[in-house]
């Protein structure tokens, strides 16, 4: 392929229509003629590899990433034997236990995960989740009380636990036994006083898997669990009658769901959990998935984005505007006829949840455009009465993309006189960090999270404060972040050249997702033919250049910017980057591009 570099920027774009530079992404000729000899790769897929640091003796595990290479011994988690040994003592004991879950996906596979493992060994294992308005984030005292007083004797917390300090110091005052099962920043070098706190975020755990999510880190604690109880000889012979050790690929599915929809790095140990994930989940065993699938008209193999943008969102809307439980229930119930019905109640949910959704962007868009330079500060914070709590976060997710910078959406509720807030952030920008530099100032009532995504609740009056506080803290970052924010090319492409072999080999790096981007390809001097604007915002077009060929290309929510408005006037060349899309409509197996940015090769 044609090289593309420019002096000042890839193509010569230093800014583009949306006001970034392309830059070609960088790797080693070396490493790239390396992975080219060893596992005999085209130049542009070694390039970007290379690119994405995969070394030279990583090649093969990336190509192909199994849990047998990856998998980390559960030892080195702090406290993950010690969580073994109590779960499978309760277990023998037939102790009364409750799994207590966030209320995302993460949460909600994470708690399926263990539902199974006991079911599997016999013990039944209730599910209990916050409800997001009524209760917040996490555990609390009021809800530990209750568990204790149905006759609890030990919580097991996922996806939750590792920063409720009060909650635990209830918990250890009512005589509750609580194993956290983790993956969220803690506060400090404070570890809790629990039974046992697994999480690979703890100042004092070794396991180097701190980018795993809940789901991931619940995964290792089964095969601890697999190893305690086998130990101990609870498992029968395979050629006896009796007990069998538990399948766990049979969950890689769930552990999948988790690592996808709470957008961590896929690299690594976790790479091979979503990869081969994917691969059990594409048989569609699991009761719950499959209902999902069906109820919104979906097929095929499982991918990203499946995950991400069919499944995820309907597992997500139970706990943002429904009722909170029926996430973890669908995707833990072996009942086909129970996993339609609640498919079917998240499925409308979610259509409720996109409504909510669209009307408060437009709200705090409109905030944004008419408020005196509320889009100049180094970030922004939008705030305003009944928002609901349930779509901050999406809502923060959407202006994030077109503000580009940090954000945090907060949605007042005057009888509680309390905010809920949601942030998200740019690459180079730890909100995280800054919100808990907040709250050590005691500007909010909670907050915390990590470097790209954060919650908060805040007194209402304390808001401008709170903005103050947050510009001043990020605006070294922010103004870092802004300089490199780039579009990053692996490839110059031709309209006849993107076909569906060119897909096929770059699908050989999936799955994409932090820490292993998808592949972005530039096209030079293309022409827009038959533009169409499409409902919700979005621009199909054709594109053709030089070459003869003819690329079906989409870009979505552009309505209203100067690259929506340049892709639907005909005539005179652009430069196109973005993705390659499989495009299976009937039966054609070709490809479409999915537009990313646009720049004007005159005012580049």
């Amino acid at each position: 392929m044609p090289d593309g570099s420019g002096q000042l920027g890839y193509l010569g774009v230093t800014r583009s229509l949306s006001g970034r530079l392309w830059r070609e992404r960088a790797a080693d000729a070396d490493l790239v003629r390396r992975h080219q000899l060893h596992l005999g790769l085209s130049e542009p897929l070694a390039r970007a590899m290379a690119s994405r640091g995969v070394l030279a003796d990583q090649g093969e595990t990336y190509l192909n990433p199994t849990l047998k290479a990856l998998f980390p011994d559960p030892s080195t988690f702090a406290d993950m034997d010690r969580a073994a040994e109590i779960l499978v003592d309760s277990l023998e004991r037939r102790r009364p236990l409750v799994v207590f879950a966030d209320y995302d996906v993460d949460g909600a596979s994470s708690a399926a995960q263990l539902v199974r493992w006991f079911r599997a060994m016999g013990h039944d294992l209730p599910i209990y989740v916050p409800d997001r308005i009524l209760e917040g984030y996490g555990p609390s005292p009021a809800a530990f009380k209750r568990l204790k007083a149905e006759g609890a004797e030990l919580v097991i917390t996922v996806d939750c636990g590792a920063a409720a300090h009060d909650a635990l110091a209830c918990a250890a005052e009512i005589g509750l036994e609580v194993v956290v099962i983790d993956h969220h920043l803690m506060r400090g070098d404070e570890i809790p006083q629990v039974a046992a706190l697994v999480n690979p975020n703890r100042p004092d755990d070794t396991s180097g898997q701190g980018h795993l999510a809940a789901a991931g880190v619940t995964f290792v604690l089964l095969a601890a669990l697999n190893r305690e109880a086998r130990k101990r000889g609870l498992f029968s012979d395979p050629s006896q009658a009796g007990r069998p050790e538990p399948d766990l690929r049979q969950w890689l599915d769930l552990a999948a769901m988790g690592a996808i929809c709470d957008v961590t790095e896929l690299r690594g140990f976790n790479r091979a959990l979503a990869a081969q994930g994917l691969k059990v989940m594409s048989a569609w065993r699991n009761p719950g998935l499959k209902a999902l699938l069906d109820v919104a008209k979906s097929q095929g193999p499982s991918s990203v984005f499946h995950v991400g943008f069919i499944l995820g969102p309907r597992i997500n809307a139970g706990g943002r505007i429904g009722r909170a439980d029926l996430g973890a229930r669908l995707l833990s119930t072996d009942d086909a006829e129970e996993a339609r019905g609640l498919a079917e109640e998240l499925d409308l949910l979610n259509a409720s949840r996109k409504e909510v959704e669209r009307e408060v962007t437009e709200a705090a868009i409109d905030f944004i455009e008419t408020e005196s330079n509320a889009a100049e500060g180094p970030m922004l914070l939008v705030a305003q009465d009944d928002w609901h709590p349930g779509v901050i976060g999406i809502v923060a997710g959407r202006l994030r993309e077109k503000y580009r910078k940090p954000v945090v959406v907060v949605g007042i509720d005057r009888a509680a006189n309390v905010g809920k807030g949601s942030g998200r952030s740019q690459p180079g920008v730890n909100l995280g960090r800054a919100v808990q530099a907040a709250y050590d100032e005691g500007l909010l009532l909670a907050g915390g999270g990590h470097a790209m995504a954060a919650g908060l609740s805040v007194r209402p009056d304390t808001i401008p404060e709170l903005r103050a506080f947050l510009c001043e803290r990020l605006a070294a970052e922010s103004e870092l972040a802004a300089a490199a924010d780039a579009i990053e090319i692996d490839a110059l492409v031709t309209t006849r050249g993107c076909d569906r072999a060119l897909w096929q080999d770059f699908q050989r790096m999936a799955p994409f997702g932090p820490g292993n981007v998808e592949p972005v390809f530039a096209a030079a001097d293309v022409r827009v033919e038959r533009p169409m604007a499409l409902k919700g915002g979005h621009v199909r077009v054709t594109l053709t250049d030089g070459s003869g060929g003819r690329l079906k290309a989409v870009a979505w929510r552009v309505e209203g910017t100067e690259a929506g408005r340049r892709l639907l006037t005909e005539g005179g060349a652009i430069h196109v980057a973005g993705r390659l899309k499989p495009d299976d409509w009937q039966g054609r197996e070709g490809v479409e591009f999915e537009i990313e940015d646009v720049a004007d090769p005159r005012r580049a």
